[in-house]
């Protein structure tokens, strides 16, 4: 479904793309060599040029943002240090994760923080020391509830903006199968009059969420979470802004009016692609719709024991609208795929990091000046200028919504299918199961 316009006129404003939840390198399962200098090169390369610092709550990497990164003066946001003519500005951010009791069951919750400055980030760290151990991991649990969380930021400051991130995991979410509540005013009580966003995560995308007419009030942002620099990782979700003047009030004030004219659309992996879009048991390699799921009780008719229930059923258990409903003064969306995962996919070719992928990648991004300058704005006969027709045509359909994906189960990533004959030659490595396969 094409449901942005790419056509834009030439305006002054200045296109922002941002991924504004990220990890640093003293997060579990992060590269240690996501520095700063590392993610501002990458990001570059990307096409964003708007990135959140990630985990400032960590001392070390607090320490690290401070001596790697100087304030803008034109902007108040930050860039890197060793070069700060690099078109990319940091926004000093992190997540958290809240456990605590609610109704006498255990909820475990990931909060995205935004912070104006990194003073304001220092005297969150102060306060939410009082609640963890924030050298634990970048991203720290804390012993406190979701709107606690909420009064204990928005006192030290007004200007800091909170929401919960990658809302329909099955776990550590707001909306998780596994921990989570039924609605944003359970999980955030009194305080949710401070939250204003939610971040739709890779399982989900805003028609998934424009069932629930309980969320039309709030704002739909797309970020990454990313674990690592390279480029089919970073950025591979971001929001679209159009500013005359890019700054941290611009984009909270965007995000939280839902303000159309300069918040102009997320750029969403298509639900599928997600780890957790079906209900299924990866050891067992079985895949289901919801309506499948349903009908075997949740269980796994292999092992019997109980299948990891996926984003779209957990959507339909709390949908109150049917599929393909658009609520009025909606934020805009598009499907987009990581470059290298389209050029890898054509190629048959397993990894998105290969030598064979990356040449056909830089040969690209030179040409056309960023990733998301090809995947959102070269046309056709420019890209086949320059690469293969097969590879340029992928691009296309990608951009135009005409691909079909394999959906992800239980942490398995969905897979795309652009041409009929990846087709065939994928069912014969992964086949999605039906209930008639064990009837």
């Amino acid at each position: 479904m094409k449901s942005v316009q790419l056509k834009r006129k030439r305006l002054k404003n200045l296109r922002v793309i941002a991924d504004l939840h990220i990890h640093g390198r003293y997060s579990r399962a992060t590269s240690q060599s996501m520095r700063i200098e590392e993610i501002a090169r990458f990001a570059k390369i990307k096409g964003l040029n708007l990135v959140g610092t990630g985990d400032f709550t960590h001392p070390k990497w607090l320490n690290e943002l401070q001596e790697s990164l100087v304030q803008d003066q034109e902007t108040g946001l930050f860039k890197a240090a060793n070069n700060p003519e690099l078109p990319v500005y940091f926004m000093v951010t992190a997540e958290v994760s809240t456990v605590f009791s609610f109704k006498g069951e255990v909820k475990k919750v990931h909060h995205v923080i935004l912070a104006p400055d990194m003073a304001t980030a220092i005297q969150i760290n102060e306060q939410l020391a009082n609640y963890g151990d924030l050298t634990a991991d970048g991203r720290p649990t804390l012993n406190l509830s979701a709107p606690q969380l909420v009064e204990e930021v928005m006192e030290i400051s007004g200007e800091v903006m909170i929401f919960p991130a990658h809302a329909w995991t099955p776990w550590f979410s707001v909306f998780g199968a596994f921990s989570g509540f039924d609605s944003m005013e359970d999980c955030y009580q009194d305080m949710v009059k401070y939250v204003y966003a939610l971040e739709t995560g890779l399982s989900s995308d805003p028609p998934m969420n424009w069932r629930l007419s309980r969320l039309d009030r709030f704002t739909l942002v797309s970020n990454s979470d990313s674990h690592s620099f390279w480029p089919w990782r970073i950025g591979r979700e971001a929001n679209v802004f159009e500013f005359k003047k890019l700054s941290y009030r611009e984009v909270v004030d965007a995000t939280q009016n839902k303000d159309r004219g300069k918040f102009k659309f997320t750029i969403e992996t298509d639900p599928a692609y997600g780890k957790y879009h079906w209900t299924g048991h990866r050891n067992c390699n079985v895949s289901l719709p919801p309506s499948e799921a349903i009908k075997l009780g949740n269980i796994c008719p292999v092992c019997r024991k109980r299948l990891t229930k996926g984003v779209e059923q957990r959507v339909e258990e709390l949908a109150d609208r049917p599929a393909n409903f658009k609520p009025e003064n909606a934020i805009g969306y598009i499907h987009l795929l990581p470059l290298s995962e389209i050029i890898a996919t054509v190629l048959g070719v397993d990894s998105p990091s290969s030598q064979q992928v990356w040449n056909i990648y830089h040969v690209l991004v030179e040409k056309f000046g960023s990733e998301y300058n090809v995947l959102l704005d070269a046309s056709k006969e420019a890209l086949c200028k320059v690469v293969d027709e097969r590879i340029a045509e992928a691009i296309i359909r990608v951009r135009g919504g005409k691909i079909r994906v394999v959906p992800g189960y239980d942490g398995v990533y969905g897979r795309p299918i652009f041409f009929e004959e990846f087709s065939r030659n994928f069912s014969r490595k992964v086949k999605q199961s039906s209930i008639s396969d064990f009837m």
